[in-house]
């Protein structure tokens, strides 16, 4: 019996959650965004579940690299660019597509004597405030990179919502219309690299945001809208106060344990570092093969888990190895499974309890805990 955490990824659900997010963004173009191990899910594995994605999107550009080392071939691109002329000839290499998102990305294009091509997808900044040409500035930088010799084909603009996951922020629908205003100046340009591509919608802008997805006054474009799913592929709610059932969403990691030991406990007596937790009656704790050291929040002390298909807190703190629970309220042997987070306790709940996000409990998974693909 084996006492280590494991991430059980369902490749059904994930399948399940692509074929909801294409359906629901028809006519558009879907490229899935894997980067960080696809949301601590494994990169390849998941790739090679999406034979029908447009595209495939990685961070960076040795994410890219590691897709066709394991012989992806779907269009692969690289959302935060390159840097240097080392990742530039990487990119060329394994035929990865180039976002350029700064002046200092046109440069090297520029200057690159290499005699390859590489298509690029141009970023501009319309409310964010990180990545991107200001849409002042964009008509400039696509002129350059139109007059740029390494540039084969400019796929599309493209922008980032800050606020699609809040339904009810005006700041979406003020993103999208400044989008559009930078479109329109891109279109006089009258660019032959150019067919007029866009690429908008997130997880959270897909489902909350038809105007992200569909030619109308508030977004003109001429050529293809590429939407981009991240979270919601992997099964977990990107919008505020929905959860991923409403959405219609399977979560596709479900992360598990087993109990290794089960024992009495005094009333009076402590369990873990810092003595913080005291038991205020006779009680029955269990000990939990998962810590910190699994990517386990070490903030979740007030977070529950579910044993035997009960909902059981913790107690004490998250150690390195292990944390404990009260058994009071569940019959529970050594060797049960207790799931962390997935099918029957969304990891949205178990993020809320740690103070953070969902994302980041998904990403945050440590090597020693398998992905085991079911």
């Amino acid at each position: 019996m084996s006492q280590t955490a494991v991430a059980l990824i369902n490749s059904s659900a994930i399948r399940h959650n692509f074929k909801l997010l294409k359906d629901r963004a028809a006519g558009c173009k879907v490229m899935p965004v894997l980067k960080a191990n696809a949301y601590g899910h494994g990169m390849v594995q998941v790739a090679k579940l999406l034979p029908e994605a447009d595209a495939l999107a990685v961070a960076r550009v040795g994410e890219g690299a590691k897709l066709r080392a394991a012989g992806i071939e779907q269009r692969v691109v690289v959302l935060g660019g390159c840097i240097d002329q080392v990742e530039l000839v990487q990119a060329l290499e394994h035929r990865l597509d180039l976002v350029v998102h700064h002046e200092s990305q046109v440069e090297l294009l520029e200057e690159y004597a290499g005699g390859r091509t590489v298509n690029v997808w141009v970023k501009t900044d319309t409310g964010m405030g990180r990545l991107g040409f200001s849409p002042e500035r964009l008509p400039e930088m696509m002129q350059r990179l139109e007059g740029c010799n390494a540039v084969a084909e400019i796929v599309c603009v493209m922008t980032h919502l800050a606020c699609a996951d809040e339904p009810e922020n005006p700041m979406t629908r003020e993103q999208l219309i400044s989008f559009n205003t930078a479109l329109v100046g891109v279109d006089m340009l009258g660019l032959r690299k150019y067919s007029g591509g866009v690429s908008v919608a997130n997880s959270a802008g897909l489902l909350q945001w038809p105007e992200a997805t569909t030619r109308s006054e508030v977004m003109q474009y001429a050529g293809d809208n590429w939407v981009r799913p991240g979270l919601a592929l992997y099964g977990v709610s990107p919008v505020e106060g929905k959860g991923s059932s409403e959405l219609g969403l399977v979560p596709a990691m479900t992360f598990r344990s087993r109990l290794i030991a089960v024992k009495d406990l005094s009333a009076g007596a402590s369990v873990g570092y810092g003595a913080d937790w005291v038991a205020d009656k006779d009680s029955v704790i269990g000990i939990v093969a998962v810590g910190y050291g699994d990517g386990y929040p070490r903030s979740a002390a007030n977070a529950a888990v579910v044993i035997n298909g009960v909902r059981v807190p913790l107690i004490g703190r998250v150690s390195m190895d292990l944390i404990a629970v009260d058994l009071s309220s569940v019959d529970a042997a050594v060797g049960d499974t207790v799931e962390l987070w997935g099918e029957q306790l969304d990891v949205q709940e178990v993020a809320t309890a740690a103070g953070t996000i969902s994302y980041e409990l998904l990403t945050q998974l440590s090597r020693r805990p398998a992905r085991e693909l079911v």
